[in-house]
């Protein structure tokens, strides 16, 4: 498409067109100045008409551009599969694809109803398929939706590839001359391979737990339940006004676990139902959260504490020579583990595309925005269903040894010391200021952050595939991760506290100390613009 006018007469959508057609002309021009592209988890935007928005047109000719990549590449003809979430639009999206898929000579799987994002991943290597496409906007707010892409064995498209299919994109002609053939959904089938798998996850024999779940209004509630009673803990309490799929997720502002307030209603279940864990999914279901109950009360875990947990978990079991992987704004915890029990350890870019590459003998990877995948070899992706039910057997092997789950949290930090961790965004007015601030850390980077002194790791400067957009400031027991966001204009910062612990009696005192060196990071992080 080359002007507004030749989008508008192309596209299939006739609530765009008249959406289009009643912008005035500054805003017509802005819908077409910034095409949607593929950030870390496919497109992702506001739903609205035009190429800048996730729309029925943006579907259908990016869905073509795909078909051109796959013949591209000798996959023509191959299986692909298609899913969705409960969002708006996302049904009519999903069935989109699919039809341009099977007019163009694909085999299609047609996911049988709204499904968590995980789903699509396993059918995809289940299948043996050449791509899948999930239709979704996870955790994003209800007037979000997005396109995920998978390619051979189930994860996500990476560079160059993306940049490759932007290009083809550009060459689609317009999107109501994109061939479409009708498609019938796919039986149950794919939903019960994947929850036997699942089910096989637990490595304890105990399942006396009593669980409080909510589904945050999206469609991972019905799976995880089924997935939990069938690994055999029947003890399961869900926040009922959050638990059928909601495309406008009334009780919360962001459907995210993360946010502050979203997960107030499953917490106070949890105390009134006295629970022994919480478990949040995200609207999608990839990703998790986990609350639990200590001498302070009910509180969410961290992202980076969840990963530590799950990862000693695991490597307690683990095949010969097991890799761990994690991201550059993650905790350092995990290195230290993964050393006490002789495992290999890696570091990647954020997202799962760079976390389920990170190498042969992969057991566990996770990133500190909960985000945890407890079986890549079936799942190359986070999976927050997964990751619920191995929480849950860890949980009910810890109270069945007479500890709860913050006792482990005491023991690792006896083990490896404290590891306090936070995040600060600073929200900037426009996003050309993000190359500002990053420009002016880069011309004189701080020599001493809380304390200690840092030397700077400017990722722009490496080669391959840890090359982006980040600072790394280093000081043995600090550490903080400077990187523009990919999605708004604000720059994020990741911050690190190391604290000694020389015995249980000192916990109390290195907690408080690890804090107040990263409140110090904090006001640093706080006066970046």
């Amino acid at each position: 498409m080359t002007t507004p006018q030749e989008w508008i007469a192309g596209d299939p959508d006739p609530r765009d067109r008249a959406e289009l057609l009643a912008l005035p002309d500054d805003d017509l021009a802005t819908r077409f100045e910034h095409p949607l592209a593929f950030g870390t988890a496919g497109l992702r935007g506001q739903m609205c008409a035009g190429p800048s928005g996730m729309n029925l047109a943006v579907v259908i000719r990016t869905t073509a551009a795909v078909v051109e990549w796959l013949r591209g590449r000798c996959l023509g003809g191959g299986r692909v599969v298609v899913g969705h979430d409960a969002r708006h639009k996302s049904a009519e999206f999903a069935s989109a694809a699919a039809e341009v898929f099977a007019a163009a000579g694909f085999p299609v799987t047609f996911l049988p109803a709204a499904l968590p994002t995980p789903i699509t991943s396993f059918a995809v290597k289940r299948l043996d398929a050449v791509a899948g496409v999930q239709i979704t906007a996870s955790h994003n707010p209800a007037t979000d939706n997005g396109y995920k892409l998978y390619v051979t064995g189930g994860a996500q498209l990476v560079s160059p590839a993306d940049r490759e299919i932007e290009q083809l994109t550009r060459l689609v002609g317009p999107a109501n001359a994109v061939p479409r053939s009708s498609v019938t959904r796919s039986g149950q089938d794919l939903v019960g391979q994947y929850l036997s798998r699942v089910t096989e996850l637990p490595r304890g024999s105990v399942r006396r737990l009593r669980i409080a779940v909510t589904a945050m209004h999206g469609v991972g509630g019905e799976v995880l339940v089924s997935a939990l009673r069938r690994a055999g803990f029947t003890d399961v309490h869900v926040v009922e006004e959050q638990f059928a799929p909601n495309p406008d997720f009334p009780t919360v502002a962001y459907p995210n676990p993360e946010e502050l307030g979203a997960t107030d209603r499953l917490l106070g279940m949890a105390a009134e139902v006295n629970a022994d864990i919480a478990i949040a999914l995200d609207p999608d279901a990839d990703r998790c959260a986990f609350g639990i109950s200590g001498p302070s009360g009910w509180r969410m875990l961290t992202g980076d504490e969840t990963g530590a947990l799950l990862a000693d978990y695991i490597l307690g079991a683990a095949p010969a020579d097991p890799l761990v992987a994690t991201t550059i704004v993650s905790s350092r915890l995990l290195a230290a583990i993964a050393e006490s029990h002789g495992a290999r350890y890696a570091e990647t870019l954020t997202g799962f595309k760079w976390l389920v590459r990170a190498g042969p003998g992969l057991v566990y990877a996770y990133e500190e925005a909960i985000g945890h995948c407890v079986d890549p070899a079936f799942v190359r992706d986070k999976d927050g269903i997964s990751a619920s039910v191995l929480m849950a057997d860890l949980a009910a092997t810890t109270l069945a040894g007479g500890k709860h789950v913050h006792d482990l949290l005491d023991d690792l930090a006896v083990r490896f010391g404290v590891y306090a961790t936070g995040q600060f965004s600073r929200h900037l007015s426009r996003a050309d200021e993000i190359s500002t601030v990053m420009a002016r850390l880069r011309a004189d980077p701080p020599k001493v952050l809380a304390g200690a002194s840092v030397s700077c790791d400017d990722y722009l400067e490496r080669r391959g595939p840890m090359h982006t957009d980040a600072l790394v400031f280093n000081g043995g027991n600090i550490r903080m991760v400077v990187r523009p966001s990919g999605t708004e204009p604000k720059v994020k910062c990741y911050l690190e506290v190391i604290e000694p612990v020389a015995d249980r009696a000192d916990l109390a005192r290195a907690r408080t100390a690890a804090e107040a060196r990263l409140s110090e990071l904090r006001e640093f992080a706080g006066a970046l613009a």
